[in-house]
């Protein structure tokens, strides 16, 4: 240990030996920290007289422990290390009654500004419950992807596609946790348009100089949903004898747009590779609908009506 370490960074050490090794006496405190057994002493002391309950045991298997009643100190996370805590209670799905979320918005709200604003922007654009197959990104990428969109800092990026790598210059709108998988929604100048990246195919990352102001009212969570839905094998359009509001209710955001035609009808544009998984999620719409496009799904939902209706039929 360094001699040029404060007295007041010792004491905190002290506390956190004693936490993390119960037990431990002053002559193994003075030897963690290069001092003397009665200085080891001194600090305990000193912790005693900010109303910390140390205890002490005399004897062969003596030493000191925190007793009951204590209150935590502030903690001390970096930011790569308050991400990775995040993203490791992100992996299951959890409820708003959930006790791991309860201590999760705790430990939040004693992080120091910077870092709990960072984890804060993540945990509040996560949808829980992950598919099968995620890959946890790497914590320190994503904690300077996350750092640089709550800081609205233009970067480059290195993004893994196949079995090349290419730079991009992108504008960090959000990070994006959906279904334990990771998204950047971001703003692609390289290609100049909106794009939706696989953090964990991101590989560098880069500030630039530049700042930039994100969109108005974003909602990260339903942009990232509706750019999924897109970009499939078939495409989808479908017009439903419904206002909006009503078929947002049958249809999640993650099956695709939803565009009002006019008051009383809605149209959904979408895409997928499986007609017949998605013809099967439309039987939620509870009122009148025709698909337009396309013939695989037209298809698909007229044997799915054929398979209902001979499993509806009486003997």
């Amino acid at each position: 240990m360094a001699y040029d370490v404060s007295p007041t960074a010792r004491t905190l050490m002290v506390l956190e030996l004693i936490q993390n090794r119960p037990g431990i006496t002053a002559e193994q405190l003075g030897d963690k920290l290069c001092v003397s057994e009665r200085a080891a002493r001194r600090y305990v002391a000193i912790l005693r007289e900010a109303d910390i309950p140390i205890e002490s045991t005399r004897g062969p298997y003596g030493g000191y422990r925190v007793g009951r009643g204590l209150r935590l100190p502030p903690l001390m996370f970096s930011t790569t290390e308050a991400l990775g805590l995040v993203m490791a209670v992100l992996e299951g799905p959890r409820g708003t009654a959930d006790p791991v979320e309860t201590a999760l918005g705790k430990i939040i709200r004693v992080l120091p500004e910077p870092v709990a604003r960072a984890t804060d922007a993540v945990r509040r654009v996560s949808a829980r419950g992950p598919d099968p197959g995620v890959r946890t990104p790497d914590p320190e990428i994503t904690a300077a992807l996350v750092s640089h969109s709550t800081e609205h800092r233009r970067i480059t990026l290195q993004y893994r596609r196949h079995q090349s790598e290419f730079p991009m210059d992108v504008d960090p709108w959000a990070v994006v946790v959906r279904r334990g998988r990771w998204y950047l929604l971001c703003w692609s100048h390289t290609k100049d348009a909106q794009r939706v990246l696989r953090v964990d195919k991101i590989t560098r990352v880069e500030p630039q100089p530049t700042t930039f102001t994100p969109p108005a009212d974003l909602d990260a969570l339903a942009m990232v949903e509706e750019h999924l839905a897109m970009g499939w094998k078939y495409p989808i359009e479908v017009e439903i004898d419904a206002p909006r509001d009503d078929t947002a209710c049958w249809i999640p955001r993650s099956m695709g747009r939803l565009e009002p035609i006019d008051e009383t009808h809605t149209r959904l544009l979408a895409s997928t590779d499986e007609p017949t998984w998605y013809a099967a999620q439309l039987t939620a719409i509870q009122a009148p609908y025709r698909i337009l496009a396309s013939p695989e799904l037209q298809s698909a939902s007229h044997q799915l009506s054929q398979r209902l209706l001979a499993a509806s039929t009486l003997a």
